[in-house]
């Protein structure tokens, strides 16, 4: 659970705020994040959620300046790592920073990996480049690691090249490549995506476990709310590039504020009754609006079974509905 006071883990290693970034397109400039705050302390987990297209990956990337720009461009807002503003770092140290103190495991393995390079080449130059390491310590180090992501014979598939693994491999590759410098911060880009029930949880401990030994700080991008229930510590829940709630996983699950966030829930087959096995599952109407044409007010109340007037009015702020919880919503009032 999240650090108390008293806990080092309460001091935040990673405070975001203000956070947008917009990109340009034939209709003009829109924010495919807009305005977001969050923090992670050392040693917590902190799983963002949301459907595609909320704004969950482009803030991640937001964070490590890997927003392509061109069209995309962080426009305003500050990222404190450690205190210090990644923002305003040239690039020459912001690389330092990258694979060395912040990773991240991306959500498309095939694209992030360079085809013509071996697997053990592309995890060693993290090694040398960080760390130091000669080229035989980095391939030793490097069979180590795909054998800790649950990589049968370690040693082969660390001379083959991606296109040679299968999907679950090249996922577990990067996972491997992630954490070899055992970074303070790690951004998990849907990590268990094509993975199956027995590789995820394997991987799901590992992850806790290279937390509790380093005190890394975790950020979970996931779609999964089962995976984010078992693992996260709080939950950001986003929606149309803006956070619309944010609580501790416990209180979330047990008392959603946010009409998003409860339709998320109740989409889940557990959420069901018993006896109604053979009822479809619940869906939220409508679909994510294009951030060209976002509505007025609640971005969400189009498809909000709780829209009332007020919801036309002017977009509502993040309130304060209980410790370490807050909605954007003006079911809990608001100005």
């Amino acid at each position: 659970m999240p650090g108390s006071p008293a806990d080092p883990r309460s001091e935040p290693l990673l405070e975001v705020r203000g956070l947008t970034t917009t990109f340009n397109t034939p209709l003009g400039p829109v924010a495919a994040v807009d305005g977001v705050d969050f923090s992670v302390a050392r040693g917590e987990v902190l799983g963002i959620v949301g459907e595609s297209g909320c704004g969950k990956s482009v803030t991640s990337l937001s964070v490590l300046r890997l927003v392509a720009d061109p069209p995309g461009r962080i426009t305003a807002g500050r990222v404190l790592f450690d205190g210090t503003d990644l923002l305003t770092l040239p690039e020459r140290r912001m690389r330092k920073v990258r694979g060395r103190r912040i990773a991240m495991i991306f959500q498309e393995p095939m694209t992030a990996l360079n085809p013509v390079f071996s697997v053990a080449s592309q995890i060693g130059e993290s090694l040398r480049l960080h760390l130091g390491m000669n080229r035989h310590d980095a391939f030793e180090r490097t069979v180590e690691l795909l054998s800790r992501v649950g990589i049968p014979s370690p040693r082969d598939r660390a001379r083959e090249y991606p296109h040679q693994l299968s999907g679950g491999m090249r996922q577990r590759v990067m996972i491997a490549m992630a954490i070899a410098c055992e970074p303070d911060l790690l951004f998990a880009d849907e990590p268990t995506t094509a993975l199956d029930v027995t590789i995820q949880a394997q991987i799901l401990a590992l992850l806790a476990d290279l937390k509790a030994r380093t005190g890394m700080g975790l950020v979970l991008i996931s779609h999964d709310l089962g995976v984010i229930a078992e693992v996260a510590d709080r939950v950001l829940v986003m929606y149309a590039g803006r956070v619309v709630e944010e609580a501790t996983t416990e209180r979330l699950f047990a008392l959603p504020a946010h009409p998003y966030t409860r339709g998320l829930l109740a989409s889940l087959p557990h959420a069901r009754a018993a006896g109604e096995a053979g009822r479809r599952l619940v869906a939220i109407p409508g679909a994510v609006p294009s951030l060209t044409e976002l509505p007025k007010g609640c971005k969400f109340q189009p498809r909000c079974p709780d829209a009332f007037d007020r919801c036309d009015g002017p977009e509502p702020p993040l309130i304060q509905i209980g410790p370490g919880h807050q909605a954007r919503c003006y079911l809990h009032g608001g100005g």
